[in-house]
C-alpha cells in the first residue's frame, strides 16, 4: 500500500505540473494505457489469493478514477488557459476607426442605382418611388393591358389571396404603376425615373422572381420621338462610356406605348467575351415608346394636348453586362467573397463629375 501512495504521490506531482496538452495525454497514456503503469499492476493481481486479490483491485480502481479526474481536470485548465490567451490577443477595439480591409463595400445593384440617377439627374429627371403591392388598376388596368394579356396570368405574375369584393393585389411585375401614380397626382409637365424591385414569376442565370427595374417618364406638350432617342443615346453612352456607342431602335409592340421600340447597343461577340462598343454586332437592352394616348386617359391627361414617352431596362442586366457578372442569382446569395471582388469602396459615390465608377 506505501508502494501504491507513492506512485499516487508522483503521478499527480506530474500532472499537476504539466504545462502542454499533449505531453499531459502522453502521461495519461503512460499510466493507463494498455501498456501503462496501473495497467500491468491490474494484470498483476492474478497471483494475489483471496481478500488480498480483493483489496488489490480495489486500490488500484480507486487510483486508476483519481488519476482520470486529474487528467481531466488539468486539461480543462490548460483549455481555458489556452481561451484567456487566445481572447487576449484577439481582442479588438469597437471604439477604433476600421481599417480600410475590413470596409463595407457597396453592392453592384446599389452602384448601379446610384450611377443611373446620376446621369438622368443631370438631365433633369427626378426619383419617383411606389408601392411593391399594388392594384390590378394601377399594375394592368390604367397601362392598356387587355384581362386576356399573358402578363396577367398567374404563370407569370404572383397574386395575393383574393379579397372579399373578389379582386385580388398582386407584386409589381414592372415599375409601371408608379408612373400612373404620378400622372394622376401631379399636372405635365412630368420627368421622373422609377427604380425599384419588381417580381415575376423566373428563375435562371439572367432572370430572377425578384429583381431591380428603372424605369423614365416624360410628359409634355411637345415631347417626341426624336427626344426619347437623344435621350436613350446620352444615358447609354456615359453608363458604358463609350463615346461612339451605337444604338438601334426596332419597331415593337407595347400595351402602353404606340409607336414602340426594342433598343439595341453596338457590341462584339469574339473567343466567348461580349465587348460594349461600336464593333458591328448588337445586343438587345431595354424597351421605350412613346406614351400611348389610352393611358393618359385613364390618368386624366388629355392625350391631344400633351405627350411624353418611356423607357425600362432591367438593372441587373445592365450592371452585369458593364461588370462583366456572369450570373444573375449570385448577386442575392450574400457571398461576402463575390462582394468583395465586385463591390465598390463606400465613398466612390457616383457623378457625372466626378465619374460614374472607379
Amino acid at each position: 500500500m506505501d508502494e501504491l501512495a507513492d506512485l499516487q504521490q508522483r503521478i499527480l506531482a506530474e500532472i499537476a505540473g504539466g504545462t502542454d496538452p499533449a505531453a499531459l495525454e502522453q502521461l495519461r497514456v503512460s499510466v493507463l494505457g494498455r501498456k501503462g503503469e496501473i495497467t500491468e499492476r491490474m494484470k498483476s493481481l492474478s497471483a494475489l489469493e483471496g481478500e488480498a486479490r480483493k483489496a488489490a483491485g480495489q486500490a488500484l480502481n480507486r487510483l486508476k478514477d483519481e488519476i482520470q479526474r486529474a487528467v481531466d481536470a488539468a486539461q480543462r485548465k490548460l483549455a481555458e488557459a489556452e481561451l484567456e490567451r487566445r481572447l487576449a490577443g484577439e481582442r479588438v477595439d469597437v471604439t477604433q476607426p476600421v481599417a480600410f480591409e475590413t470596409a463595407g463595400r457597396i453592392h453592384p445593384i446599389s452602384q448601379t442605382i446610384d450611377e443611373i440617377v446620376a446621369i438622368f439627374g443631370e438631365m433633369g429627371f427626378r426619383v419617383a418611388e411606389g408601392p411593391h403591392i399594388e392594384d390590378d388598376f394601377y399594375n394592368f388596368t390604367a397601362l392598356n393591358i387587355p384581362p386576356d394579356h399573358p402578363a396577367r396570368q398567374e404563370h407569370d405574375t404572383f397574386y395575393l389571396p383574393e379579397r372579399p369584393d373578389g379582386t385580388r393585389k398582386v407584386l409589381r411585375t414592372h415599375t409601371s404603376p408608379v408612373q400612373i401614380r404620378t400622372m394622376m397626382a401631379e399636372k405635365p409637365p412630368i420627368r421622373i425615373i422609377v427604380p425599384g424591385r419588381t417580381f415575376r414569376f423566373d428563375h435562371d442565370a439572367t432572370h430572377s422572381p425578384m429583381f431591380q427595374q428603372v424605369e423614365g417618364l416624360v410628359i409634355d406638350k411637345k415631347t417626341h420621338m426624336g427626344h426619347l432617342k437623344g435621350c436613350l443615346t446620352e444615358f447609354c453612352r456615359a453608363f458604358f462610356d463609350v463615346e461612339d456607342l451605337p444604338l438601334r431602335f426596332r419597331p415593337s409592340y407595347f400595351p402602353f406605348t404606340e409607336p414602340s421600340a426594342e433598343v439595341d447597343i453596338g457590341c462584339q461577340r469574339s473567343g466567348g467575351e461580349l465587348k460594349i462598343g461600336n464593333y458591328g454586332d448588337w445586343l438587345e437592352i431595354l424597351g421605350c415608346g412613346m406614351v400611348h394616348p389610352k393611358v393618359l386617359a385613364n390618368c386624366g391627361i388629355d392625350p391631344d394636348v400633351y405627350q411624353g414617352f418611356a423607357f425600362g431596362m432591367g438593372i441587373e442586366r445592365i450592371a452585369m453586362l458593364k461588370y462583366g457578372i456572369p450570373d444573375l442569382r449570385i448577386m442575392y446569395e450574400s457571398d461576402l467573397r463575390w462582394l468583395k471582388h465586385y463591390g465598390f469602396v463606400p465613398l466612390d459615390r457616383p457623378s457625372m463629375i466626378g465619374g460614374l465608377s472607379r
